[in-house]
């Protein structure tokens, strides 16, 4: 077991029709990152390192890209998106080393979720500070953590269904059927909403990514429109789907 094969930390990390887990599985894990992540894993498990610490670690980076976006420049966005790979990366390896050395725990589980919150607050709000131009306050850092309180509670209205349920000594798994709101209005709603994915523009890869788009484009105007415009519409987005979020939980069958 020290020094297992990547094909042997892939088989024991990586459970069948992990990459069909369309409501946890990032599209960028299905694409590309879960077929990289056991070569990590494998150097992490041959090092002995439990996956807690990789989860701090991807704690880190993902804080860190928020406070290098903040910097301003096209350089800085182009660094903070490879940051945000790195997170990813190490979000996948966390638990491929907990699943590969039977270490997972809830404890494991706790700061993973922590980790997704951190990150993405922290890059909204280092873009707020990035489309203000400067380290002081004003109107744009104030608009980016608008962006992030929103983000922080859709990921808690998501994470208190599990709480509530848990309480209510309900089963964690819930149907499909039970997803959708009542009301076939909002479940045509919630449908479209899926298909749109909307509420991408908030989540850490593809908000990095657009960063770089806005920065090249800022970089050709020189100005911060596009920065701010960007910054405008996650805090819209963040706003709408918060509430749209709230709306489509309490409307379902999750909390029965």
């Amino acid at each position: 077991m020290s020094k297992p094969s990547v094909a042997e930390v892939r088989s024991g990390g990586q459970p069948e029709g992990i990459k069909e887990r369309t409501n946890e599985e990032h599209w960028a894990g299905r694409l590309y990152m879960r077929d990289l992540s056991p070569y990590v894993s494998t150097v992490f498990v041959r090092l002995g390192v439990p996956p807690n610490p990789i989860t701090y670690l991807m704690m880190a980076f993902g804080v860190l890209a928020g406070v290098v976006v903040a910097f301003g420049g096209l350089w800085s966005a182009i660094l903070a998106a490879v940051m945000v790979q790195v997170y990813l990366l190490l979000d996948c390896s966390d638990g491929e080393v907990a699943r590969y050395t039977g270490r997972t725990s809830v404890a494991g589980i706790y700061l993973d979720r922590i980790g997704h919150y951190v990150s993405e607050i922290a890059l909204l709000i280092g873009l707020g500070i990035r489309a203000q131009g400067e380290f002081e306050a004003g109107g744009w850092v104030i608009l980016g953590m608008a962006a992030a309180l929103g983000v922080a509670l859709i990921k808690a209205e998501t994470d208190n269904v599990v709480v509530a349920r848990a309480k209510a000594g309900l089963p964690e798994k819930i149907s499909d059927a039970a997803m959708d709101p009542r009301s076939s209005g909002l479940s045509l709603a919630r449908r479209l909403a899926s298909v749109l994915k909307v509420h991408r523009v908030i989540q850490a890869v593809e908000l990095s990514l657009l960063v770089v788009v806005v920065a090249v484009v800022d970089a050709f105007l020189g100005d911060l429109t596009a920065t701010r415009i960007l910054v405008a519409v996650c805090a819209f987005v963040g706003a709408l789907m918060s509430a749209a979020h709230f709306v489509s939980v309490v409307a379902s069958r999750r909390l029965e």
